[in-house]
């Protein structure tokens, strides 16, 4: 395991604690998150506040990682993201790639299908 694959599986473990300040210490100062359903967040703050901003229904959540590829600068994680929210809860499959740069996220690029999680919270 490279040290960027070390850290991308400790932030995945991070998402445990429900803490979006401590995640988004794991971006760089001009990182980007994008759910790729939506429109990227720029910046580390922006990035902690739309964190921030989900986690207020999340009573937990624990991320499995199924597979994991790493290469250079990429992290390619495979995982089911398993979440407890006010509104219901979800098992959703995911795919993240991660760009890092100087240990931290410079570009976390988030696949799943939007569907399986919205009719998770209508239901």
């Amino acid at each position: 395991m490279n040290d960027n694959s070390k850290i991308v599986t400790e932030f995945i473990g991070a998402w445990s604690g429900l803490d979006a300040g401590r995640l988004a210490e794991y971006f760089a100062e001009d990182g980007s998150y994008h759910n790729m359903p939506m429109e990227p967040v720029l910046g580390k703050e922006n990035i902690r506040e739309f964190i921030e901003g989900f986690l207020t229904t999340w009573t937990s959540t624990e991320w499995e990682i199924t597979h994991m590829l790493a290469g250079g600068n990429v992290v390619i994680a495979e995982r089911v993201d398993k979440t407890k929210t006010t509104a219901g809860d979800v098992d959703l499959p995911c795919v993240g790639i991660f760009e890092m740069e100087d240990g931290k996220i410079k570009i976390w690029r988030d696949y799943f299908d939007m569907a399986t999680y919205t009719n998770a919270m209508a239901g």
